[in-house]
C-alpha cells in the first residue's frame, strides 16, 4: 500500500521545485503535463492531487499511455512514491502507469473519500458499490481498481486477476442503463464468470501470437464510459466518447506490457457493441478478438474495416432479444454481409465436448453461468474461435435466434438490462 494507508506513514521526500503552480498544471498536456507535476513543490502537489482541473486531464483529455509509460520508467523511487501518496486521483487513472500502482492510487481515493464527512450522499453510495465490487473470497483471483472517476454518473474498471502478466486479456463493455451505483456489482461478478470459465479451457487455450509470454487470465469489467439512459438513448454521442476511452485503456495495457503483450478480446454487450465497433473501426486500436452480443448495430458496415482479424470476430444474437439483429444504430454486425461468424445460439439445449450447455434467452443472458454463449465467449477469448467456427460449420446450430423488426428501446426496462445473478 501507499504511505497515506500505513498506520505509522513514511515520511516523504520533500519537493521543493517550486517552478510552477497547480493552475498551471492544469492547463498544461501531454508530456508537458507530466513534467509540471514533477516541478510542483510538495505543498503544491498536494494542492494539485485534489484540484478538480488537474485531475480531470488524465480523465478526460490524458497524455498519450506510450508516453506515460516513458514518463515513469524514468522518474526515480521517491518521485514516484511523492505522486503516488500525494496525487492518487491522478496516478491512479493514467493509463501507461504500472496496474498495482494504479489499483493501490485508487483504492486510497476510494477508502478517503468514503471516510471523509463531505462526501455527498450519491457519491457515497457510488463508493461503496466499487467498494463492494472489490471483495474477493478466499481463493478467488486479486481484483485491481484500475479507473476511478466519481463525477456524475462515475466511471470505474475492475481487473480480476493479473493485468501485468496474463497470457489473454479480455475487456467487458456494458451496454445502455449501467451505472456505477446500479450494476458494478454484478458486472464484476459477471467478469469474474467469464475469467472462471475462461480458467477451465486452459488446457485447450492457443499459444499467445507474438512476443507474449504471460500466462493465465485476467477479465476487465471496464465500465469506463457514460452509457446511455432514457434521456439520451437515441444518441451515438456517448459511442463516440466510449470508443476513444476505451482506445486510451487498451493503449495503456499495450504500453504497460511492452514487447510481452498478451492475447487481447474485447466482449460487448448492447450499446456497449457499438462502443467497440466504433473503437476498431477507428485506426487507433486493434484486439486480437472481438464478441459483440444483442447489438443494437453502428457506422462499421463489414467486419474488414475493424482492425481484428474478420475470422476473429464473433456475434451473439440471443433467441427473443428485442436488441439483436434491429440495426437500430446502422449495420447489424449478425447479418451475413458483415462477415462474422454466428455464435450457435438457437438450439435450447447443445452438448460441446461432452458438457450441456442451454441456451440465452432475452437480452441479459448472454455472460451467465451455464450458457452456451457464455462458453463461445470464453474459448474465443483464450483463442480458440477455430472451435465456435467449425461448430458452426457442422450446421448445429437451430437458427431461430432473432427475433425480427425494431424493437421499441424505451421499453426495455433497465431492470431487464442488468447482468443479473442466477
Amino acid at each position: 500500500m501507499s504511505a497515506l494507508s500505513e498506520d505509522a506513514p513514511v515520511p516523504l521526500p520533500v519537493m521543493t521545485g517550486g517552478q510552477i503552480t497547480p493552475d498551471e498544471v492544469a492547463h498544461a498536456r501531454g508530456r508537458t503535463f507530466l513534467d509540471d507535476l514533477t516541478r510542483l513543490s510538495t505543498d503544491d502537489l498536494r494542492t494539485a492531487g485534489t484540484d478538480a482541473a488537474v485531475v480531470a486531464v488524465p480523465q478526460d483529455d490524458p497524455p498519450e499511455a506510450a508516453e506515460v509509460a516513458v514518463w515513469w520508467a524514468g522518474l526515480d523511487g521517491d518521485e514516484r512514491q511523492v505522486l503516488e501518496t500525494l496525487a492518487p486521483a491522478v496516478v491512479g487513472n493514467l493509463d501507461g502507469v504500472p496496474y498495482d500502482v494504479r489499483d493501490r492510487a485508487n483504492r486510497v481515493v476510494l477508502t478517503a473519500a468514503l471516510a471523509a464527512p463531505t462526501t455527498p450522499a450519491s457519491e457515497s453510495a457510488m463508493l461503496g458499490q466499487v467498494r463492494k465490487s472489490l471483495h474477493t473470497e478466499p481463493g478467488d483471483p486479486y481484483r485491481s481498481l484500475i479507473t476511478l472517476d466519481t463525477r456524475g454518473a462515475g466511471r470505474a474498471a475492475i481487473a480480476i486477476g493479473d493485468l501485468a502478466t496474463a497470457a489473454d486479456v479480455t475487456v467487458v463493455v456494458p451496454g445502455m442503463f449501467f451505472t456505477v451505483t446500479g450494476q458494478m456489482v454484478d458486472f464484476t461478478a459477471t467478469a469474474n464468470d467469464l475469467a472462471a470459465e475462461q480458467a477451465t479451457l486452459a488446457p485447450v487455450a492457443a499459444a499467445v501470437p507474438g512476443d507474449g509470454t504471460g500466462n493465465g487470465v485476467a477479465v476487465v469489467a471496464w465500465m469506463g464510459y457514460r452509457t446511455p439512459d432514457l434521456s439520451n438513448i437515441l444518441s451515438l454521442g456517448l459511442a463516440e466518447t466510449g470508443a476513444a476511452r476505451l482506445e486510451r485503456a487498451v493503449a495503456g495495457l499495450r504500453a504497460v506490457r511492452g514487447v510481452q503483450e498478451p492475447r487481447l478480446n474485447i466482449v460487448a454487450h448492447s450499446y456497449g457493441s457499438t462502443t467497440a465497433l466504433i473503437a476498431l473501426a477507428s485506426g487507433r486500436m486493434t484486439a486480437d478478438s472481438l464478441t459483440v452480443l444483442g447489438s443494437p448495430g453502428s457506422s462499421v458496415r463489414t467486419a474488414s474495416q475493424l482492425a481484428v482479424d474478420p475470422d476473429e470476430v464473433f456475434v451473439g444474437n440471443a433467441h427473443s432479444d428485442p436488441i439483436a439483429g434491429s440495426g437500430y444504430f446502422g449495420t447489424d454486425p449478425g447479418s451475413a454481409s458483415f462477415g462474422a461468424t454466428a455464435l450457435d445460439l438457437g438450439t435450447s439445449a447443445g452438448i460441446v465436448d461432452g458438457d450441456v450447455f442451454r441456451r440465452p434467452v432475452g437480452h441479459n443472458d448472454y455472460l451467465k453461468p451455464g450458457t452456451a454463449s457464455l462458453h463461445d465467449v470464453a474459448l474465443v477469448a483464450v483463442g480458440r474461435g477455430d472451435l465456435v467456427r467449425e461448430r458452426q460449420r457442422r450446421g448445429e446450430g437451430g437458427g431461430d435466434s432473432v427475433v425480427p423488426g425494431s424493437p421499441d428501446m424505451y421499453l426495455v426496462r433497465p431492470q431487464d438490462l442488468q447482468q443479473q445473478r442466477d
